[in-house]
């Protein structure tokens, strides 16, 4: 069968009359595309650390690691270059492929990017690839990730346009977009999806998706995150999102975006085994392994291998990450 060409032209109404599916349909769609792009019983794993923590500038509503609020988060420096690099070894023995470095800045010094550069450096000497978020960039310094050899850089757009306002007041969706423009225009991977279980509407969660497979490219990555409540930030008391709407936006963002990883992110500490399962038949083919993202939990590494086990799945090879081999 040959594959239709990507889109990047979808409609409000497109995208809403996929959620709109009997979920037995839906499903099948989204397994079905699955198929044609990767195997379906391969995961590939990430790991995530924290290499600066807490006291950011920026008002994100769901994040514990704003100064805004006061979540008791030991605020921390940038991390010397050594813990970095006994992480990312630590998280090549336990099958991690990306090494995904996150620090709360709104966006870096340049004197700050020198000393993420020479992390980028000692990561890739490991034989990993590379992933960063850093906050916005200026399109020199996105050139000078580019020449590192940074292989991803994680920016969200988090939410709708519309409901944008409701979550972060900082910073504009546009400076969101200018900064995945200036990574996609320097030939890094994009790693970029947003945040569900907000309260926002489906209207939203339909607004997101469609406004991630409508970029120039679509992202190489994209983490569907589920809101992780911390007390004293904004959304402490959301409503929870129901598990088969979440299960719902992984299956549309694998049918909108068929050659993208999508990814199981924050919140899979209060998933199910059973809710991943499901994900993972909708078109989740990758997760962040560790006992922590950034500053919130994530499950053990042994509970993932389990999960695995039990349903067949393989983590993905350094080698096929170094190739691309995710294909059936």
């Amino acid at each position: 069968m040959s594959d239709s060409p990507l889109r990047h032209d979808w409609t409000h109404d497109e995208v809403q009359a996929l959620f709109d599916q009997p979920f037995n349909d839906l499903l099948f769609q989204a397994q079905s595309i699955h198929r044609r792009h990767f195997d379906p019983n391969s995961v590939q794993i990430s790991s995530l650390l924290s290499i600066k923590t807490g006291a950011c500038p920026e008002d994100c509503a769901y994040c514990p690691q704003s100064a805004k609020y006061d979540t008791e988060l030991e605020t921390e420096r940038l991390l010397p270059i050594d813990e970095v690099k006994q992480a990312a070894l630590n998280a090549k023995r336990n099958g991690a492929t990306r090494f995904c470095m996150g620090a709360a800045w709104r966006n870096p010094t340049d004197r700050n990017l020198e000393r993420v550069i020479e992390m980028i450096s000692v990561v890739k000497d490991l034989g990993m690839e590379t992933c960063v978020t850093l906050g916005m960039l200026t399109r020199e310094q996105t050139r000078r990730l580019k020449q590192a050899g940074l292989d991803y850089y994680n920016h969200n757009l988090d939410t709708s346009p519309e409901y944008y306002g409701e979550i972060i007041t900082t910073r504009s969706y546009q400076d969101r977009l200018d900064t995945l423009r200036h990574v996609q225009e320097e030939n890094i991977h994009v790693c970029c999806g947003g945040i569900v279980g907000m309260g926002e509407g489906e209207d939203d969660r339909v607004e997101l998706l469609r406004q991630l497979a409508n970029l120039p490219k679509h992202p190489e990555s994209v983490p569907i995150n589920l809101l992780v409540r911390v007390e004293n930030t904004p959304l402490y008391d959301a409503d929870a999102l129901d598990p088969l709407d979440f299960v719902r936006t992984i299956a549309v963002a694998r049918i909108l975006m068929p050659k993208s990883a999508v990814r199981l992110s924050a919140g899979r500490s209060d998933m199910s085994d059973e809710l991943q399962a499901l994900c993972f038949h909708a078109g989740a083919n990758s997760i962040f392994y560790g006992e922590k993202l950034l500053t919130t939990p994530n499950p053990r590494e042994n509970e993932d291998l389990e999960l695995f086990a039990r349903l067949g799945i393989k983590p993905q090879s350094v080698k096929q990450a170094e190739t691309g081999q995710d294909a059936a």
